[in-house]
Formats: structure tokens, sequence, C-alpha cells
């Protein structure tokens, strides 16, 4: 205490050095301010940890229920020789010619059979499947086991129509009118001939032909098709 008296003492006798020593203090304190404002902090040099974050999945676009595309009947391909046409006499003619018309020396029976087929329209009910094409093919007289020894005859076989019915022309749809609008029904009488090595067999036949037009909603859009034909005896349409 007694050095601290006389430190003190000394001081005050001596007011330059105690100026001096002030400023001395005061130097050193403000260059140690500079120095602590200068010197970055170790947090300084730490890259900032982004948050965590979840990705929200991306939502799949709904389609609106207001949005409603319309079904279309598919576009049916022409049959071979097969008219494009609205008027379902002209289809239904060309169709009875062509049921009875077939050529052994450049044709199988499969391929008459399937060109025929292509004239088939299958309704959407089923209400004329292809059981029936089968049945009636046969009922023109041709088989596959006839059709083999045709083959071996060269013979070929025309048709042509005689004489035609269609629609309240015939007694059968005057009793029982088509279930649709667009459904018609034509019987014609046709001039056959078959021509073969030994010589030409030439008859009549009957057939009804069945053909789908506008404005039927199971028709194609801009023509006629073909949906049944009759050989057999007890199905002709009179």
């Amino acid at each position: 205490m007694y050095r601290f008296v006389e430190l003190m003492h000394h001081l005050a006798t001596r007011p330059r050095l105690w100026i001096s020593l002030l400023v001395t203090v005061v130097l050193i304190a403000a260059v140690a301010v500079v120095f602590a404002l200068r010197t970055p902090s170790p947090a300084q040099f730490e890259q900032p940890v982004p948050a965590a974050t979840t990705a929200k999945p991306t939502r799949a676009a709904i389609p609106s229920a207001a949005v409603v595309v319309p079904s279309q009947k598919p576009e049916l391909p022409l049959a071979p020789n097969e008219p494009k046409t609205r008027d379902y006499r002209m289809l239904a003619q060309a169709a009875a010619e062509a049921i009875y018309t077939w050529d052994a020396r450049s044709s199988t029976y499969s391929e008459v059979y399937e060109r025929l087929r292509s004239w088939w329209d299958v309704l959407p009910d089923g209400a004329n499947p292809l059981v029936v094409m089968a049945q009636e093919f046969q009922a023109t007289g041709v088989t596959a086991a006839s059709f083999a020894s045709l083959s071996g005859m060269h013979a070929y076989r025309t048709a042509s129509v005689s004489t035609s019915s269609c629609d309240e022309q015939l007694t059968q749809v005057q009793q029982q009118p088509a279930p649709w609008a667009g459904l018609h029904v034509c019987t014609f009488t046709l001039k056959v001939e078959e021509h073969q090595t030994g010589g030409k067999n030439a008859y009549t036949v009957p057939v009804s032909v069945m053909v789908n037009c506008p404005p039927a909603s199971t028709a194609p859009v801009d023509r006629c098709a073909m949906v049944a034909f009759y050989a057999s005896a007890d199905r002709i349409v009179y």
C-alpha cells in the first residue's frame, strides 16, 4: 500500500510523465480495438448450412371431368370390289354377285372365304356372328372339299342379277319392318354359270342381302356395309 501511494505521489509530482503514460495507454487501446475489428472470427469462415427441405411431389395433370371424348366407330377397310356408296341397292347387288363368284384356277378356298368375309360387317351387339356367314357360304354350294376338286378341273363361277326386290317390296318386311333406320334388305334372283374343263352349267338361285347404312349409329359414317346374306332356302326373305 505504501509503495502504491508513493508511486502515485511520484507521478503527481511529474505531470509530463503522467501525460506521456496516459497517451501511451490510449494508443495501445486504440490499436487493440482496430485489430479486433479487422480480425475475422472463425464463425465468419463457416459456410451457412441450408435448411433441410422436402421436395414436394409434382401432381400429374388430371383431365377435366367435363371433357368427354366421343367414341367413334372405326373406319372399316373396303373389301375387294366393294363399292363405297350410300346407295344400299348398289351395295346389295354387288355383294350378291360377289357371294356366288369365285375362280378355283387362281384362288384357294381360304382366299375365297376371306374375300367374302371382308364384306361382312359384324354388328357391335354380335347379332350377326361369323358362324352364320360360314353356314350361308356353304349353302352356296362351296365347301373346302368340293373346292379342292374344282381346282383340278380349272373351274370358275360367275353370277349376275336377274331380278331384285328391296324393303317394302318384300312381304316379310311389310309384316316385320327393319328394327332401325338405315337397315335394308334386298332379295335377288341370280343367273349363275359354272365353268369347268368338261363344260358349263347354268342355273338361277335366290339370295337375300342385308345392308346397314347411315343414319344408323352402327354403320360407317359415310357409306353402307353388308351385315348379312342368306343363301339357305329357309332364310331367304320374300
